[in-house]
C-alpha cells in the first residue's frame, strides 16, 4: 500500500530525491536541460536598483520570470532594454527563443507590441482576469 502524505513543506532530502528523479527522467527523454539562470539589473546614476528581470536557459529556451521596473523609471524604454540584453544572451547561449507568462492586469500587450505571440491563456486566473503565456522566435 502506498500513503500519500499532503504539506506545505517537505525535507531538502526528500525535495532533493524526488527532483534527481525527476531530472533522471526529463535528461533520459530529452538530453542535458543545459540549464543557466540569468539576471540583469538595471541601476540609476545613484547606484539604485531601477529595474531587473531574473530569467534561465534550458534546452534552447529562454525563460523570463521575472521583469520588474520601479515606477520612477517607466516609460523611459528601460523595459525594452532589458528584454534586449534578454534575447541577446539567450542568443549566446544557443537559444532559438523566450517565453514568459504575464497576467491581464500586468503587460501581455507590451509584449506583443515587442513581438511576442501569445500561444496560452487561463481566464478567470485571478478572476476577472487571464495569465497569458507569450512567447519570441528568433
Amino acid at each position: 500500500m502506498t500513503t500519500l502524505t499532503v504539506s506545505t513543506s517537505i525535507d531538502d532530502e526528500t525535495a532533493r530525491f524526488i527532483g534527481e528523479g525527476l531530472n533522471a527522467y526529463n535528461y533520459e527523454a530529452g538530453g542535458p536541460h543545459n540549464d543557466q539562470d540569468l539576471w540583469i539589473v538595471a541601476r540609476d546614476d545613484d547606484g539604485h536598483v531601477a529595474g531587473g528581470l531574473k530569467g534561465s536557459s534550458e534546452y534552447t529556451w529562454l525563460f523570463i520570470e521575472w521583469l520588474w521596473i520601479s515606477s520612477a523609471k517607466r516609460g523611459e524604454g528601460l523595459g525594452q532594454q532589458l528584454l534586449a540584453r534578454a534575447e541577446t544572451a539567450a542568443r549566446q547561449r544557443g537559444c532559438i527563443g523566450v517565453h514568459l507568462d504575464s497576467y491581464t492586469f500586468q503587460a501581455p500587450e507590451y509584449y506583443k507590441r515587442l513581438g511576442y505571440e501569445e500561444f496560452g491563456r487561463i481566464d478567470d486566473y485571478p478572476a476577472g482576469h487571464s495569465r497569458v503565456w507569450l512567447k519570441k522566435r528568433f
